[in-house]
């Protein structure tokens, strides 16, 4: 979904199509009736889905910012740290956003509240501002693209984190790479990358960082990280207008690339490199980031 729904809307389809409604806060009108459950909530539903929806609901504030519409988990506000990052990734199972163990294990022992300024609101299913008109991604989002880049971070493989910002999926990466691989993040604001390696050495990562296994740097992201190339896996964490040729470049054959394109509307591209060399793409979903741009327009407001 690439734009705000109206006041109302309803959606018809067939078969059943998660869709999380954890909280609700009380500026935002809303209400829901369901045949079935639904998610992604900001992702159009496919035409082989088939059930009956009416919701009404106010503008969510954080929709410019950010990738998520509807989804928060405010209800996990008691308890450890953790054992509110173990129920917030329990919680994205259950409503089928995770569907891999592993997965699900490295986002377990990645807390969050690490990598959002001052651990607030650490939990909830929404995109944060980190500052310097940027953002961390909501966790149905982080948790989507592990998904799509699973089976191109296994363990010795190299993985490239391009905006990576606080160091949030840097550190995931390099969980699931371990030490044998290489996680490599490139974040082109020098405080955010300082504040980044600050926050992975308070995390279940920092042996990796320690070792040199996963690196953060600061530098024009849009140019990717040569030095570690090629890479079995590279994320893009901000909507570029078309897929830098550099970061094609350095894609091993066999990898894949998940990228956010467009401008005002956006898809989720994933970008697939054949042993032969040839480049296949298809979208998984409407989304909506801030854009890939140079430190000077970020800092101005783009």
């Amino acid at each position: 979904m690439n734009t705000t729904p109206s006041p109302s809307a309803s959606v018809s389809a067939s078969a059943p199509y998660n869709f999380l409604f954890s909280s609700c806060p009380a500026s935002r009108a809303l209400s829901l009736t369901a045949t079935a459950t639904l998610f992604p909530s900001h992702s159009s539903p496919p035409s082989s889905v088939s059930l009956t929806t009416s919701f009404s609901f106010l503008q969510n504030p954080n929709f410019i910012t950010g990738n998520s519409l509807f989804h928060s988990m405010q209800r996990f506000c008691s308890g450890s740290s953790m054992s509110r990052n173990k129920a917030m990734v329990e919680s994205l199972q259950r409503y089928g956003v995770i569907r891999s163990n592993k997965v699900a294990e490295v986002m377990e022992s990645i807390d969050r509240a690490l990598f959002v300024p001052n651990g607030a609101g650490a939990y909830i299913d929404s995109p944060m501002s980190i500052g310097y008109n940027a953002t961390i991604s909501a966790p149905h989002m982080h948790a989507m693209c592990l998904q799509l880049l699973e089976k191109n971070l296994q363990p010795g493989m190299h993985a490239l984190d391009i905006g990576s910002g606080t160091g949030y999926l840097t550190a995931c990466f390099g969980m699931m790479v371990r030490p044998e691989g290489r996680a490599v993040g490139v974040e082109h604001i020098p405080e955010l990358v300082s504040s980044s390696i600050e926050n992975i050495q308070k995390s279940a990562a920092a042996q990796l960082l320690k070792d040199g296994s996963l690196s953060v740097h600061a530098a024009d992201g849009r140019k990717g990280w040569p030095e570690f190339a090629p890479y079995d896996a590279i994320h893009v964490g901000a909507a570029a207008p078309e897929i830098p040729q550099a970061l094609i470049d350095q894609l091993k054959p066999g990898g894949r690339m998940v990228i956010p394109v467009g401008n005002m509307f956006q898809d989720l591209k994933v970008v697939d490199k054949k042993s032969d060399g040839s480049i296949s793409v298809h979208t998984e979903t409407s989304v909506r980031y801030v854009p890939l741009t140079s430190r000077e327009a970020q800092l101005r407001g783009y």
